[in-house]
């Protein structure tokens, strides 16, 4: 039988935890109703520890999905001890490549006290910290080269097939590279222009540069190779064709 009071226990405390965190987070409660989305959490739980331990011997019957924005997303679930208290661990990002992983420490999860005030500072100052960097880390491998554009700044990274791929901060710039042709990947967020018509492509990157710098958005050209920073060009300077470009050196 369904246990109402831990259900609601459990909801109120993320609903608390969740307004008391850092940045802006919501919070989906699941019930035992939800199996499909229960198993696939269970599965993109970041842990090898103390959660992992639990939910060997206590498979989920109910959670809650804490969410940023940005899409970070947290895990709250019950104990199965004689302590009070919840379990909270880390989602891994979906769909993301085996690869992104390798060499990426657990942001092992946290037991957490009963009162979501005490526990909200439990988790900005431990597992906050550690996920944040573990998760900047998985979507930098991702990215496959291309480094990662910043809130001020998108960096367009040319690609061996001609095309040009990059990783906007937010959906501002994304918004203006998809009305330009650029594609993005549902999984990996990458945005990509084709280099089958470099006349096209040019006048594509040489027109959004205008519309960025409107939004206080600067841009800049490189090549996957090189390891310097990216010089950002003036936006009314078309950028060198595809078919005629000369690599950059590469440093170390």
């Amino acid at each position: 039988m369904h246990d109402h009071t831990a259900s609601e226990r459990l909801a109120s405390y993320a609903d608390i935890l969740a307004g008391e965190l850092p940045d802006t987070w919501t919070s989906t409660h699941l019930t035992a109703d939800d199996k499909n989305d229960l198993a696939e959490l269970t599965d993109r739980i970041w842990d090898l520890d103390l959660v992992a331990a639990s939910l060997a011997e206590h498979p989920l019957q109910q959670a809650a999905v804490l969410s940023r924005p940005d899409g970070a997303q947290l895990v709250l679930i019950d104990r199965h001890d004689e302590r009070d208290g919840f379990l909270l661990a880390a989602i891994a990002p979906h769909a993301l490549p085996d690869e992104a992983y390798r060499g990426v420490p657990e942001p092992n999860g946290i037991a957490l006290t009963d009162d979501p005030f005490l526990g909200a500072e439990q988790v900005a100052n431990d597992l906050l910290v550690r996920y944040d960097r573990a998760l900047a880390q998985v979507r930098h491998n991702a990215l496959g080269g291309i480094q990662p554009s910043q809130p001020d700044r998108v960096v367009l990274t040319w690609q061996p097939d001609g095309s040009v791929a990059t990783a906007p901060a937010d959906d501002r710039a994304g918004t203006i590279l998809a009305a330009h042709g650029f594609v993005q990947n549902p999984h990996s967020g990458i945005y990509r222009l084709k280099g089958d018509d470099s006349q096209a492509q040019a006048r594509a990157l040489r027109e959004i540069g205008p519309q960025l710098d409107a939004l206080g958005i600067g841009t800049a050209l490189q090549h996957p190779a090189t390891r310097t920073t990216p010089t950002a060009a003036p936006a009314s300077m078309p950028p060198t064709p595809a078919g005629t470009r000369t690599p950059t050196a590469r440093t170390r």
